[in-house]
């Protein structure tokens, strides 16, 4: 698809990989204009469109697309503890008033992006591939609102015109991460983290740059016809023993390793009681363990993603692991 001169929309683009789909954007010519609540004025100096509002809002989105030759769809209230209508509101209400507003404004191409929780079982995944069947027994509201988001995206596929694929990217890292690395950091740092489970399970990781890259990949495979009504698998394309790879980290930052090991039979049961605790006493912030995080730190889950190698031409050999590992260890020490 040739971006130069055209206007593309990104909900979420002051949020972490959001910026980098910005800039990728950029690099490939094309006019960003970027939606979020807050005000980002360092993408405004860099010549970012900023538009204010929230994906809730209906008729700032519609205000938002016009004029856009396409939309990639990144806004979403994540993490694994709030209100449940908090989560509807943002990952189901949001992605029907993108929807709506890109059938209002003839938008051609829509990029939504998922995440592999959408099928969360509370088993584990090895290899698995874009045919598992949606999840169950959810655990958390963000896997569930967000499972029902994609599939009401993946419907809208053809539907006035629109094409929409959903990417799914599994743990995404790297520099100006503010979530995932830097809990693990701060918990090792207080040694306040522990090995859950066996510590031989592996898991899928998704460098940031791999993820923006790929949605701009989607956007150029829905304008020649490919991927559309379609999810992805996106990560390494290797996956990686979590906790030893998390203890190599640590290493990098002069952070001791993680000896303190809690199996996931009793990890489970502490976020059970946790998450008691702080829905009866309404306590602010996350639990200290839930039972989603138990079963995702103690279980495998990776995912195959040939058919994103097929169909978009990811290829996640571009931004290796050790690559990243040492730029965010540099960047920390």
């Amino acid at each position: 698809m040739d971006l130069s001169g055209k206007t593309i929309l990104v909900t979420g683009g002051a949020g972490f990989l959001g910026r980098y789909i910005v800039a990728a954007l950029r690099e490939r010519g094309a006019s960003v204009r970027a939606f979020q609540r807050g005000a980002a004025d360092d993408l405004a100096a860099a010549g970012v469109e900023i538009v204010r509002g929230s994906v809730t809002d209906a008729g700032a989105l519609c205000r938002a697309v016009r004029g856009c030759a396409a939309v990639i769809h990144t806004a979403a209230k994540a993490g694994v503890w709030g209100a449940r209508r908090d989560y509807i509101e943002a990952n189901i209400t949001g992605t029907r008033n993108i929807l709506a507003a890109c059938r209002e404004a003839d938008v051609p191409y829509l990029v939504h992006t998922s995440t592999p929780s959408v099928v969360f079982s509370g088993e584990s995944f090895e290899g698995a591939d874009e045919t598992l069947p949606y999840g169950k027994n959810w655990l958390c509201h963000y896997a569930e609102t967000k499972a029902v988001a994609e599939q009401e995206a993946l419907a809208a596929d053809g539907n006035a015109g629109l094409r929409v694929c959903a990417l799914r990217p599994h743990l995404i890292w790297g520099l100006g991460d503010p979530h995932l690395l830097p809990r693990v950091i701060a918990r090792a740092r207080a040694a306040r983290l522990a090995i859950v489970g066996d510590g031989t399970n592996r898991v899928d990781i998704t460098h940031v740059r791999n993820a923006a890259e790929a949605h701009i990949l989607a956007l150029d495979a829905l304008a020649d016809g490919r991927g559309g009504g379609k999810a992805y698998f996106l990560s390494q394309g290797e996956p990686v023993e979590l906790w030893p790879w998390i203890q190599d980290l640590l290493a990098r930052l002069g952070i001791p390793s993680v000896k303190r090991r809690v199996s996931y039979t009793a990890a489970y049961r502490v976020g059970a009681v946790a998450e008691t605790v702080w829905s009866v006493l309404r306590l602010g912030g996350e639990p200290p363990m839930t039972r989603f995080v138990a079963t995702e730190l103690a279980k495998s889950h990776w995912f195959d993603i040939s058919a994103a190698r097929r169909d978009l031409g990811y290829r996640p050999e571009r931004h290796p692991t050790e690559a990243g590992l040492r730029e965010y260890a540099a960047a920390h020490a």
